[in-house]
């Protein structure tokens, strides 16, 4: 403010009032009708690519009214758009000098809509304000040769953004005639009036209840304005064409019922071979008017229907339908473009067999005809079967697969596809495809492989001719070629002569069986159809004994054969014509029927030749290596060999070390043709030996690798004992094979304390892979200790320790000292029988010897014995000392032959003897043994007091243990007495005698509003396995810190509830405190528990809870 006084203004902004709203009106033809329809609702109606409503129902947009119509004949018109507008947008300034003109030429229209408006209408005046204004235009139509005002427009108000309005002309005048946006208000010379005006569009209008019958159709109202200055676009998510599907066919469950008769029923289909028969066959927007349904082969595709209907997987853990179409075709286009788009997508051709249009679907089928040199037109070169191949920059190994994606918005996504083999043999080949009514990823990966391996697989093209006898297949038929110049042996030919009887063919040519697998003759049969036989045996190379004759085989018919070695060669036909000499040329590509299933299911397949010139060498297999010492360093010697025997075969041998680094470095590489190799000079470390094929073309087979290591071995990772009659087994294990490793055994007695004095303390075995150690000082009972390691040509492991014992099974050593006494010579003179003369004789006998047997070993025996019969039976009763050299080293004997022994000391006039042995018993009265092994121990009594059983079962009436007790598991039936204990696991126990509780702090809430609430929860799980009766007690501690709303507690225990309203308000005491305890019985394992605080009232209360829940076991001590 200038100094002298005055008064100041802030300028005033008048409120915009100028607010257009436009209502879209728009009628969308979906398809050729009739369809299916929405696929889910509203929720398939997209503006501006966001559904009206979403999968729940909700509403994304509002003020939209959709109308639609399936498409049918009668349908009736859609409501609420009974006219129908083309509008023509302008967007042009009006300016006062220049008004805009426009020639309207349809005859059928109705009426005519103007849009119009101003682009900003305000006015500033001097002090800032800015305030409404308004502009004049009028709209002219020529009627007549002049221009007539037919509408006067005032706008007036104010708006700082576009504004559009709209009026409607009728009563319009013979057509051509012009119409004119024409402003009456001078234009704006200043910035501080802003009345820019513009023609935004003019609709012609034509009012008509149009029902567009056969025509899918939806109509869709939506207000502009919730969408700004965007442009607004529909889509729509709907269930296509009701077209033809055999009436033998759920469309849903993509089964066939029964035999299908050939005719149709109307139903929904994303089968590709029905969709197609709809545009071949339909009579409005197909091929109907051109070709009949009796001109398509119906039975062809339906053949292919259930093939594209077959479940393959996925790629995502699922199944899907092996294809399925789902397209949008919008434009027209070439029919025969059309037709080659449907059939891609079914991965089939189309041909017309002379008689109708028919398919031919790329799969595996049966062979219709074989086809020799015997039964083809020979050509002068003397070459009946002229072969040619793919170029390789057309066999593609990776694809670019464009597809719709419906996770994508319904855009285009890209697939790759690769073959890694492929591009890293050839280097990468990229091809771009679009997928044609793919919606699937997993269809769109199977496109892709299919069209690589198509191209990998199927290079081979033949043309040969027949005469009219031999055209025995169509285009599209799977035939065989039996070639002998392309195999290099003979393969087909003509039969000579039949002999059924015998099952024997004679050929026109010899044959060689292989030596292993099976051979199959292919033959032609009475309705000329091949048909394949196991060969059995050649007789003079062409006398062919077969399992079975076909009936209908005849003389000079033709023969192929298939051996187990060749891949047989088919191919599939793609053209027939006819040349100026009456013969027949045939032209087809290589098929290979494997496809389908690595293209479908993932299969690997490794595919033998188709000849024998040429082949690829087989991989080696058995690679062994064996290293040996020499002077310091270290040769390693390989061996393998070949599946089968192939002339002209080397080998490539290349061998690589690991270096620090862990890459890998050459150290020699060789070539020789024989199947074992030495590399000398070798040093210590890791090898990898690398061994392949090469035949005399160069040719290289698979390789096959082995590892191994020049180091000292590992030690054995555990060594395996197993004990024997005064012998113990032990067996090292290595944690990976190693067949160049042996291992050093020690034995001792006792345990070595160090290690590393075995060599010194312990007694030295031998070496091997594995060692028995046998004596009889070997004895039951007793520990003894194997100290091992592993040893090679390179050094020696540590030792490891095993400790073992000998069997403790008295019942078989029995059984071996019986083996060892017969064998003996003093036991076999005590069992010798000597040749009584009579019945109930006897004969009282003493022997001695003394000799030295051919070894120089010296034997002594004494011994005497009473021999008596009985009633035809041998008695006997003797004793005898020996002295014996055997292999186990010197053995004195004293052998007792009776059946009862016993030992009597008479002092006293004491006849009782103090041991007896008989039968297999010893019997004893009083016994001091130092060391005692038995499996079972038994006292005396009925029942025994006491027993000890072989599996460690221990029954005792009555244990008095002073010592230590050491127990995995246990059970007690009565009471255990204890001062003290104990537990590091878990108790559980129906009852306890005294009180157990546990306790916890639930998590706090607070609150500092008016009528609001907040809780807090836990929950309780009993450690228990069964229902226990327990209290839960609940203590909430409330404070009231502010405020003067009321406050109220409730406490939820497994839906027993108590609520509480606590601390009334008291002016003039901030803070108060008080406790709500609520307890709960239960026998229920899990209880859950929740806090609730609420504060009411207008004023804002603060409050806040903290609960302590208590869970309470009782030992059922009150009494009242």
């Amino acid at each position: 403010m200038a100094k002298g006084g005055g008064k100041g203004h802030t300028p005033r902004e008048a409120p915009d009032n100028l607010k257009s709203t436009q209502l879209l009106s728009v009628i969308d033809a979906i398809s050729e009708g009739p369809i299916e329809g929405p696929v889910k609702g509203l929720h398939s109606v997209l503006v501006n690519q966001t559904p009206v409503v979403d999968r729940d129902g909700n509403t994304n947009i509002h003020g939209v009214k959709v109308v639609y119509r399936v498409g049918e004949q009668e349908q009736t018109p859609l409501e609420g758009f009974e006219s129908s507008g083309a509008e023509t947008v302008l967007g042009v300034q009006v300016k006062y000098d220049n008004p805009v003109t426009r020639t309207i030429t349809a005859a059928n229209i109705d009426r005519l809509r103007f849009t119009f408006g101003v682009q900003s209408l305000v006015e500033a005046n001097s002090k800032g304000d800015r305030n409404p204004t308004s502009v004049r235009l009028q709209i002219h139509l020529e009627r007549y040769g002049q221009w007539v005002v037919e509408k006067e427009i005032t706008i007036t108000g104010k708006t700082t953004t576009q504004y559009l309005a709209s009026v409607i002309v009728d009563n319009l005048p013979p057509r051509p005639f012009g119409i004119r946006m024409v402003r009456v208000t001078a234009d704006s010379t200043t910035d501080q009036l802003q009345n820019i005006t513009v023609w935004s569009s003019y609709t012609e209008i034509i009012d008509v209840r149009q029902r567009y019958p056969n025509t899918a159709v939806i109509g869709l109202q939506v207000e502009s304005e919730q969408f700004g200055s965007q442009q607004v676009t529909r889509n729509y998510h709907f269930f296509g064409r009701i077209i033809q599907v055999p009436s033998n066919y759920d469309p849903v469950s993509r089964t066939y019922n029964g035999i299908w008769d050939g005719t149709f029923k109307p139903a929904y289909s994303n089968n590709p071979a029905w969709c197609l028969w709809d545009v071949l066959t339909h009579h409005r927007y197909g091929m109907g008017q051109r070709i009949g349904a009796a001109d398509v082969d119906r039975w062809a595709l339906y053949a292919i229907g259930q093939y594209c209907d077959q479940m393959v997987p996925d790629g995502f853990g699922g199944t899907e339908p092996r294809m399925t179409f789902n397209a949008y075709l919008a434009q027209q286009r070439k029919a025969w473009d059309v037709l080659t788009d449907f059939c891609s997508a079914m991965r089939c051709m189309p041909v017309w067999n002379g008689k109708m249009l028919t398919f031919v679907q790329d799969r595996p089928s049966d062979t219709v005809w074989t086809y020799t040199r015997s039964n083809v037109v020979m050509p002068d070169e003397g070459t009946p079967f002229r072969y040619s191949f793919s170029a390789r920059k057309d066999r593609h190994n990776a694809v670019e697969v464009n597809w719709i994606d419906p996770d994508n918005g319904w855009q285009t996504s890209t697939e790759l596809v690769e073959d890694t083999v492929a591009i890293s043999h050839y280097g990468r080949n990229l091809v771009k495809m679009d997928a044609f009514g793919c919606t699937s990823r997993g269809q769109a990966h199977r496109a892709g492989l299919w069209l690589i391996k198509t191209e990998l697989l199927e290079t081979q093209t033949v043309d040969f001719s027949v005469g009219a006898e031999g055209l025995r297949h169509v285009p599209g038929d799977i035939i065989e070629v039996c070639d002998s110049d392309y195999a290099g042996i003979s393969l087909g030919g003509r039969i000579l002569s039949v002999d059924r009887a015998r099952r024997i063919l004679t050929l026109d040519r010899e044959i060689t069986l292989p030596s292993s697998g099976t051979t199959l003759i292919s033959l032609v049969d009475g309705e000329g159809l091949p048909v394949s036989v196991d060969v059995q045996s050649v007789t003079d190379g062409v006398q062919v004994q077969v399992s079975r004759i076909p009936d209908g085989v005849a003389e000079y018919s033709v023969w192929g054969l298939k051996l187990p070695s060749l891949r047989q060669r088919l191919f599939r036909c793609v053209a027939v014509r006819e040349n100026d000499d009456g013969t027949y040329a045939i032209t087809a590509v290589q098929h290979v029927p494997e496809k389908e299933s690595i293209v479908d299911n993932g299969a690997s397949f490794d595919p033998q030749p188709g000849t024998i010139h040429g082949t690829v060498p087989p991989a080696i297999q058995h690679l062994t290596t064996e290293i040996l010492a020499e002077e310091g360093q270290y040769q390693v010697l390989a061996r393998w060999d070949t599946p089968r025997v192939v002339k002209g075969v080397s080998f490539s041998l290349r061998l690589n070390v690991a270096a620090e680094d862990g890459s890998d470095r050459l150290v020699s590489s060789a070539g020789t043709p024989d199947t074992q190799y030495r590399f000398r000079g070798l040093t210590p470390g890791s090898y990898t030996l690398s061994v392949r094929a090469v035949n005399s073309q160069g040719q290289q087979g698979d390789p096959a690798s082995t590892q191994f290591s020049i180091s000292a071995p590992a030690a054995p990772s555990f060594i395996e004992l197993t004990p024997g009659y005064f012998q113990i087994t032990a067996t090292p294990r290595q944690a990976v094979y190693d067949p160049t490793v042996q291992y050093e055994f020690w034995f001792s007695d006792a345990q070595i304390m160090d290690i590393h004095q075995v060599e010194n303390a312990a007694r030295y075995l031998g070496t091997a892979l594995y060692w028995i150690a046998g004596s009889v000082n070997i004895r039951p009972g007793r520990d003894y200790y194997f100290y091992i390691r592993a040893v090679n040509q390179v050094g020696k492991s540590a030792f490891v320790e095993a400790t073992g014992q000998a069997s403790n099974d008295a019942a078989g050593y029995l059984d071996f000292f019986k083996g060892k006494i017969t064998e003996s010579h003093l036991g076999k003179g005590l069992l010798e029988k000597v040749e009584l003369t009579e019945d109930n004789a006897s004969k009282l006998q003493q022997f001695s010897k003394e000799w030295q047997d051919a070894n120089d070993k010296w034997n002594a025996m004494w011994g005497v014995k009473i021999e008596q019969t009985k009633d035809g039976k041998y008695y006997v009763a003797g004793l005898g000392l020996s002295m014996e050299d055997t292999p186990d080293g010197k053995i004195s004997q004293f052998l007792v032959a009776a059946d009862r022994i016993a030992y009597i000391n008479p002092a006293n006039g004491n006849e009782t003897p103090g041991f007896v042995m008989q039968g297999d018993q010893i019997i004893m009265n009083e016994a001091f043994l130092k060391y005692l092994s038995a499996p079972t121990i038994t006292s005396g009594g009925n029942p025994p007091a006491f027993s000890l059983t072989p599996d460690g079962k221990l029954t005792a009436k009555n244990a008095d243990i002073s010592g230590h007790i050491n127990a995995v598991s246990g059970s007690f039936t009565g009471e255990i007495n204890a001062t003290s204990g104990k537990f590091s696991g878990v108790i559980e126990a129906r009852e306890f005698v005294g009180d157990i509780c546990g306790s916890k702090v639930m998590q706090g809430v607070s609150i500092r509003a008016t009528n609001d609430e907040r809780s807090t929860s836990t929950r309780y799980t009993d450690s228990a396995t069964y229902q226990i009766g327990k209290t839960i007690t609940v203590m909430a501690n409330c404070e009231r810190n502010g405020g003067s709303g009321a406050i109220t507690v409730t406490i939820n225990i497994n839906g027993q509830v108590k609520t509480a309203e606590v601390m009334p308000y008291t002016a003039g005491i901030p803070a108060m405190y008080q406790t709500v305890v609520f307890s709960v019985y239960t026998t229920s394992p899990v209880v859950d528990i929740s806090v609730s605080l609420r504060v009411g009232g207008q004023y804002t209360t603060a409050a806040s809870v903290w609960p302590l829940v208590m869970v309470s076991r009782s030992g059922n001590n009150f009494t009242n």
